[in-house]
């Protein structure tokens, strides 16, 4: 459903920008671009252990899909319709 996938849109981004701003800063303070990056990293695989499966969260408003038709004499068979004669320009 479209409102499960804007909670999950605002979840991965909200922890990325979180680790992101986290990471920074520790590794400012410790002078170390690795935990940086370390820090940015797991923040993406929380992000993704909490966005990518189809949690119950993400799928309380399903959306209502049109009945099914069933196919029948309405349709008429291949052979039986006329061929298209297309206009000359």
């Amino acid at each position: 459903d479209y409102k499960g996938q804007k909670l999950a849109e605002q979840i991965f981004q909200g922890i990325i920008l979180v680790s992101a701003i986290i990471g920074f800063i520790y590794g400012y303070i410790t002078e170390q671009f690795g935990w940086t990056v370390y820090i940015v990293m797991a923040g993406f695989a929380l992000s993704c252990l909490l966005t990518l499966p189809p949690w119950p969260m993400y799928r309380r408003n399903p959306l209502k899909w049109l009945p099914v038709q069933e196919s029948g004499a309405d349709e008429k068979k291949p052979a039986d319709r006329k061929p298209k004669r297309h206009a000359k320009s």
